[in-house]
């Protein structure tokens, strides 16, 4: 064995430096899923050791092995909401941002096709009219679909419903 310096290698040894970069084998977890984990792990641990502290207790006789016992319950309760919180968490992390898109997606040609048929369809700019009306063409160009709230007939207006 040699020497180390500073930068982790040895001195007067050929071989591998001390500290090495090594590719992860999986991508790192999403912030809030990560947070979500830990808080979860150590809910875990904590009423795990809570409730083998209420056994001992049990198996002792002491005094305090009923509220141990009652700490180990809601323990276990809380625990299961941790679990609970980590999948939760990561399912809408995956709704939200874990969009996968294969190349081979029929979808996204399916996406293309349309695009470029409503491109050749699209009149040339400057030749059609604009696409939003402005001034006096907009007002009352299309009704709402929908009726406003005080249009609605089935209550009085000052019924607080």
């Amino acid at each position: 064995m040699g020497i180390h310096e500073d930068t982790g290698a040895v001195v007067g040894a050929p071989g591998r430096s001390l500290w090495e970069e090594e590719p992860a084998g999986r991508r790192r977890m999403p912030d809030p899923v990560r947070e979500s984990a830990v808080r979860a792990v150590l809910i875990v641990a904590v009423t795990l050791t809570g409730a083998s502290i209420a056994f001992f207790l049990m198996l002792t006789g002491s005094w305090l092995a009923l509220p141990m016992g009652l700490c180990a319950i809601a323990g276990t309760v809380v625990a299961t909401w941790g679990v609970l919180d980590v999948l939760i968490t990561r399912q809408m992390w995956n709704q939200r941002y874990g969009v996968v898109s294969v190349p081979s997606s029929t979808a996204r040609d399916r996406r293309r096709e349309r695009r470029r048929a409503r491109r050749e369809a699209r009149p040339e700019p400057g030749g059609g009219p604009a696409r939003i009306p402005r001034g006096a063409e907009a007002a009352g160009v299309r009704p709402a679909r929908w009726q406003s709230p005080g249009a609605d007939h089935g209550y009085p207006a000052g019924s607080g419903r």
